[in-house]
């Protein structure tokens, strides 16, 4: 809702028609600093009102960004609260963190997309070599060196994410996580096998209610043969030209993450998604 218009409400009526009492002078020169500072004010509460509309609509376009990019496994959604917080979990399907499932919150600067990297903090149990052992925060840098607005977005953090799972061995050079690091190459059974039980702690709470009220927060149910193989079934009968498909180039080159970037053979190659 805009901030309300100053107009000739009763009370300025009221305030220029009152008997003089005083000074004529004196009364003037309240009226005058009374009105510079309600236009003061209002123009103030104007700005606070276009950078939040300006900020939801960045956050808003990254969002639709991400959705086009293939993240298997991954899920986010903006806090319904805040558009600065946002629930994630991802569902690792194999390697050595096979059948985890791990949930994640990002937050952003209050000044995004200005203010440096985002936040990834991990909610679930978890080990591993670039996520801080006491504050289950994942570590950015050496995947972000430097936050550029204008080259980096949401969704090369959560492929960030996404690539530490599948590529743990390469994820070692990254390591902060020094105590997972000398586990894992000194006793690789010991670190498996306290991942598997974190794994299955996971699982055991995965359909806990949540500590939050926000209807945004991602909710799962167990699976229910009886109500969801119907609706599987359905899905399977559908035409594929009717089914959810992804098409088109993400325009990042193998092994990066900065986006709109064209392989030098597909510069001519038009997007006909």
């Amino acid at each position: 809702m805009l901030p309300a218009t100053p107009g000739n409400s009763k009370d300025e009526t009221q305030e220029t028609s009152f008997s003089r009492q005083g000074s004529l002078r004196k009364v003037v020169l309240t009226q005058q600093v009374h009105k510079e500072n309600l236009f003061g004010r209002q123009n103030e509460d104007l700005n606070k009102f276009y950078k939040s509309v300006h900020q939801e609509y960045i956050v808003l376009a990254e969002y639709q960004m991400l959705q086009s990019e293939n993240l298997p496994g991954i899920y986010v959604i903006p806090s319904r609260k805040s558009c600065l917080n946002w629930f994630g979990v991802i569902f690792v399907r194999s390697g050595l963190y096979e059948d985890g499932v791990f949930r994640f919150n990002i937050v952003l600067p209050d000044t995004f997309p200005d203010g440096g990297h985002p936040k990834v903090v991990f909610q679930s149990e978890i080990i591993h070599p670039v996520i801080h052992n006491s504050t289950n925060e994942l570590h950015l840098l050496d995947g972000f060196p430097i936050w550029d607005k204008r080259e980096h977005h949401i969704w090369q953090v959560l492929k960030y994410i996404h690539w530490i799972f599948y590529n743990f061995n390469s994820s070692l050079a990254h390591a902060i996580n020094k105590e997972a690091v000398i586990l894992y190459k000194e006793n690789h059974d010991e670190y498996t096998k306290k991942l598997k039980d974190l794994i299955k702690i996971n699982e055991q709470h995965f359909y806990d209610l949540p500590e939050t009220e926000d209807k945004h927060y991602l909710i799962f149910e167990p699976y229910d043969p009886q109500l969801h193989d119907t609706i599987r079934e359905k899905f399977l009968l559908l035409p594929e030209d009717k089914k959810t498909k992804i098409s088109g180039y993400s325009w990042v080159n193998r092994g990066g993450y900065n986006s709109l970037m064209r392989p030098n053979h597909l510069e001519n190659v038009q997007d006909n998604s």
